[in-house]
């Protein structure tokens, strides 16, 4: 490997990176399947009926079952005490929200969709994030704000932009980015259980999808560790990470370079902040490759600060540069055609690949 060599001639030396053992470990064996819809709803229940200072507020998240149905069920065993219908005020029922994690109870505070956040994104930033350092760790603000991330389809700019990268540059918050159903589940029940204010970031065009899930994910204590990413494939040639919708997109791109003989190793974050640097850090170091993947803008996003890690870490590894997929960097197109085209897909993906393991035929041989 060139990366090792020219370390070697250099005379400097690298700490080795292990991966958690944790990441490496599948509870998706089993035949069985659930959706992610299924899997969110089923975590609430479990969390609820486990600890009652846990409850539930937001938009129609009680006699309309929620917007995506995610609280299916809820309101009916548990009571409107439990589980609050609010206004359209989203300032005004995130506040109520801080403020009863002030008090000690567990909110679950759920937006029709991220973007309407920003009107309360003074209690998320300033009420909620700051308060355990502004205290020297005397408050802490037990508080879940989740709801749909990221683009869906056909609902213009104002509901689909990604702010993976906007929450996760701040100090206080955790942001936490479930892909499959295991995730949804584990990664929930984490996030409700945590001390500090999290951010839970789910994908409107998931919901719907199944897919499988064990005896173990299924089991009422079942729960994944934040800041752990999970290898979802093992590969050897290049490191693809990605988060939410885009891992489904990292998967299917691995299975398309395996034909042209490319070993794709695709890391599955589920943790945006904290990041597992380490387990992005110990694959490039054994693919020599990077690749990031993303629907959020491309400027200061999540996948320029994975780059600076393994800059900052690894530089001396890498055999080709850093190749990174992001959203167009626009607000996001209204028409079909060209939403398509402000999204990544897998075929981005698939090129970027070819790129980086210098299989692509540059454009001016091809002419």
């Amino acid at each position: 490997m060139l990366g090792v060599v020219r370390q070697k001639m250099l005379g400097q030396s690298l700490p080795k990176i292990r991966p958690v053992v944790s990441v490496l470990r599948s509870y998706s064996s089993a035949a069985k399947q659930m959706t992610v819809r299924d899997a969110l709803n089923s975590a609430l229940d479990e969390e609820m009926s486990a600890d009652p200072k846990v409850f539930l507020m937001g938009e129609e998240v009680g006699e309309y079952q929620g917007a995506y149905k995610i609280s299916k069920g809820l309101l009916e065993k548990y009571g409107p005490e439990r589980v609050r219908d609010t206004p359209i005020t989203e300032a005004g029922f995130a506040g109520i929200g801080v403020g009863a994690a002030y008090y000690g109870l567990k909110p679950v505070v759920e937006f029709m969709t991220f973007n309407f956040s920003m009107q309360a994104i003074d209690h998320i930033i300033n009420s909620a994030a700051k308060s355990n350092y502004m205290s020297a760790g005397q408050m802490s603000v037990p508080i879940v704000f989740r709801g749909p991330n990221g683009a869906a389809a056909g609902v213009g700019a104002q509901h689909s932009q990604c702010y993976a990268a906007w929450y996760a540059s701040c100090p206080g918050l955790k942001v936490l980015t479930p892909y499959s159903s295991e995730d949804a589940r584990g990664l929930l029940k984490a996030a409700i259980r945590d001390p500090d204010p999290v951010v839970f970031l789910e994908n409107e065009l998931l919901y719907g999808e199944s897919f499988p899930v064990s005896d173990e994910v299924l089991d009422s204590s079942f729960c994944l560790p934040i800041g752990k990413a999970k290898i979802e494939r093992v590969g050897r040639d290049v490191t693809i990470t990605a988060f939410s919708r885009m891992v489904g997109h990292a998967l299917k791109a691995a299975e398309i370079l395996e034909k042209d003989g490319i070993d794709a190793e695709v890391i599955n974050l589920r943790s945006i902040r904290p990041l597992d640097r380490s387990t992005i850090n110990a694959s490039v170091r054994k693919t020599n490759r990077l690749i990031t993947v993303e629907e959020g803008f491309p400027q200061h996003g999540v996948g320029a600060e994975i780059c600076a890690s393994v800059v900052e870490e690894s530089f001396a590894y890498l055999d080709a540069p850093v190749e990174r997929i992001a959203g167009a960097d626009i607000p996001m197109p209204y028409a079909a055609n060209l939403e398509r085209i402000a999204v990544p897909q897998v075929e981005d993906i698939v090129r970027a690949a070819k790129r980086a393991c210098y299989r692509s035929v540059p454009l001016a041989a091809a002419a």
